[in-house]
């Protein structure tokens, strides 16, 4: 059975990153924290299997932190979480080809399936 990867959780806001983690533990996941994009890029290293990132960060923000990631790494799924529902921040998010986007408030079942799809753990 392969090793399970860690999922780096990219968020500035305590709430909602300490929420994110919860729930990510709660259903088994092991957990990197990061509260913006620079300290995200620091915690970048090959156990990281998926990337939920917020784009509304400083001083790097969610674009700025995929950019990095990305030129590291095309594959790595990335989810990112939003409040935002401008669709321009949507086309963009597909261009830099991330996995799924994540609407606040977030709700855990969704995160989980999110996840779960994401990084190729469909159950049925």
């Amino acid at each position: 059975m392969p090793q399970t990867k860690k999922i780096l959780v990219v968020e500035d806001n305590d709430f909602v990153r300490m929420q994110i983690v919860r729930y990510l533990v709660d259903s088994g996941y092991e957990v990197v924290e990061a509260t913006d994009g620079a300290t995200g890029q620091a915690e970048l290293d090959a156990t990281i299997g998926l990337i939920i990132f917020d784009v509304r960060m400083a001083p790097v923000d969610g674009f700025e932190f995929i950019k990095i990631v990305r030129g590291r790494d095309t594959k790595l799924p990335m989810i990112m979480v939003t409040g935002d529902q401008n669709p321009d921040l949507l086309n963009e998010a597909s261009k830099w080809n991330v996995s799924a986007v994540l609407m606040k408030p977030v709700h855990k079942e969704r995160l989980i399936k999110m996840v779960e799809r994401s990084m190729g753990r469909i159950k049925d």
